[in-house]
């Protein structure tokens, strides 16, 4: 039995868009198998195309008539949730106005800020996440210094 569903141009244009500059590779694979479905191909070719089950392609359409292209965007994230995630509004403003230039000022300033202490590594991986300060993120104090020129002797 194949599904029918209605794709307007914006539709194809937007899922066409999706399913090579979204970052989500699962999202680019849901969206190239919605694509195909809106170019008319059988079921089984699409499976075969994207590499899925014909049941993974039905749990697209599902996604897809719950919450058109935003439900297939949609990805289930597991795992814990970093307890600074819950600071990000106040630790982007604080980082942005005051940048700092090691880790350890990070790592102290989400003391102060926050109240909540973390490693190098913790600090590091959620500034480089959440993409709030560059410098720290890559533990970049101060540019490596330019190579002098080899004397010959």
């Amino acid at each position: 039995m194949t599904m029918q569903l209605e794709f307007t141009s914006t539709i194809q244009s937007a899922l066409n868009y999706e399913r090579y500059h979204h970052p989500v590779p699962l999202v680019q694979r849901r969206m190239e198998a919605l694509w195909l479905k809106s170019q008319g191909l059988p079921h089984g070719q699409i499976a075969q195309l994207v590499g899925i089950t014909e049941n993974t392609l039905r749990a697209y359409f599902q996604l897809y008539l719950a919450g058109g292209v935003e439900g297939l965007k949609a990805v289930a994230i597991q795992g814990p949730v970093s307890a600074l995630q819950a600071h990000y509004p106040t630790l982007e403003a604080y980082f942005h106005a005051h940048p700092p230039a090691t880790l350890k000022e990070a790592q102290h300033a989400i003391a102060v800020v926050t109240g909540i202490k973390r490693s190098e590594t913790q600090v590091r991986e959620f500034l480089k996440k959440n993409s709030i300060s560059a410098a720290a993120a890559s533990a970049c104090s101060r540019p490596k210094p330019t190579p002098t020129a080899k004397r010959l002797i």
